[in-house]
């Protein structure tokens, strides 16, 4: 596969391309071994490369693939040097159909080169909790839950409310929602940690910025085959649900506290009227939960082996300032900076998003998460 330049990447070319090579030498490999006949004797080595080479050649035809539409493309550019009117407009045609489909043809590539994780296509919860700051901290954890509902809406997709624990002046202790939507997940993976605000606080009366924070965490939503709850392993209790400041709000006790006795993960649930609800919700909270736990191990793990920056989602790692007197965000693990503020609290997180998959995809092409 040649470098062509003229043609922007979502990861850095010369990593798509030094990948692209190791796979060719591996096939290459691959084919020099299975032609070899003790090897061709020896049926579960057979079977072993059969299957690595078969994950390995859509990725040489696709690469094949795209070489071909570049240089369909690099024709029909010089085409547009024609003095003949008649095939500088056939070209000018020709170039822009080519360049929608070396545009595809590139992410496909990349997405071959790449896998995705299991659950990406998963549906996501969230949950929010203030950290420090006190009710400024309440505040902003109520912002940034109108930020992803906002997000939530501009993409046509559904939000569910699990667990909520308001405060009296319109903040939230805690809030946890679901995201149903396919893939999902895949797209808010990367806002697990703490984020932290600078401004003035409604509160304040002296008009000193303060610095505040809230506790994002991101989990895919677990199914049952996922996380086998054992009821032996579960302690409910059922309380009155409450509102700001204590007071009930039911007379019932419809509200459910869940602790996962081997683990000591506790959720509460108390949004619904009906107990029997709040204790699907509760389960289905501490199924994710404990699937993302697993996940995370293995991430940590990966990130000692690779060395990888981006794929967190530590809760107590700093991810993000949000800096209301420049109108400014920064994502301190890519160093993403933008001064549309307002636009981005208002759910327009597109471009954040897009760029911090852009970074770990090609972190995690350049380290090689499957060697080729």
């Amino acid at each position: 596969m040649v470098s062509h330049r003229a043609f922007d990447w979502r990861i850095e070319e010369e990593i798509v391309l030094e990948r692209v090579r190791k796979i060719r030498e591996r096939l290459a490999e691959i084919d020099q071994e299975m032609s070899n006949p003790d090897v061709f004797r020896d049926n579960n080595r057979i079977q072993s490369l059969g299957k690595e080479r078969s994950e390995l050649a859509p990725i040489v035809v696709a690469a094949d693939q795209l070489d071909q539409l570049l240089g369909d493309l690099a024709e029909a550019e010089s085409l547009l040097k024609s003095e003949d009117e008649e095939t500088r407009e056939y070209a000018e045609s020709e170039k822009a159909i080519l360049q929608a489909q070396v545009t595809e043809a590139q992410a496909h590539l990349e997405d071959l080169l790449l896998p995705k994780e299991a659950v990406d296509d998963r549906n996501s919860i969230i949950e929010i909790r203030a950290g420090t700051g006190g009710e400024e901290a309440a505040l902003f954890a109520s912002d940034l839950l109108r930020m992803y509902m906002r997000y939530v809406e501009r993409h046509g997709w559904k939000a569910e409310m699990l667990s909520s624990n308001p405060t009296g002046i319109g903040g939230f202790k805690e809030v946890i929602f679901a995201i149903r939507a396919k893939g999902a997940y895949s797209f808010l993976k990367f806002e697990g940690g703490v984020h932290r605000v600078q401004r003035v606080p409604a509160t304040e009366a002296s008009g000193r910025i303060h610095t505040s924070t809230a506790t994002v965490a991101v989990l895919p939503e677990a199914e049952e085959v996922d996380v086998n709850l054992k009821e032996d392993d579960l302690r409910i209790d059922r309380f009155c649900s409450s509102g700001p400041g204590g007071q009930s709000v039911n007379t019932t006790y419809s509200a459910v506290r869940l602790t996962h006795i081997p683990t000591g993960l506790v959720v509460s649930c108390q949004d619904e009227r009906s107990q029997i609800k709040n204790l699907a919700k509760a389960k289905m909270v501490l199924r994710s939960r404990l699937l993302e736990a697993e996940m995370q191990a293995q991430r940590e793990q990966e990130r000692r082996d690779r060395g990888l920056q981006v794929r967190t989602g530590q809760r107590n790692e700093k991810i993000r300032t949000y800096n209301f007197p420049q109108s400014r965000l920064t994502d301190h693990r890519i160093g993403f900076t933008s001064y549309r503020l307002p636009e981005i609290m208002d759910g327009d997180l597109d471009e954040l998003i897009t760029a911090l998959n852009v970074a770990d995809r090609a972190e995690r092409l350049a380290t090689g998460k499957k060697d080729a």
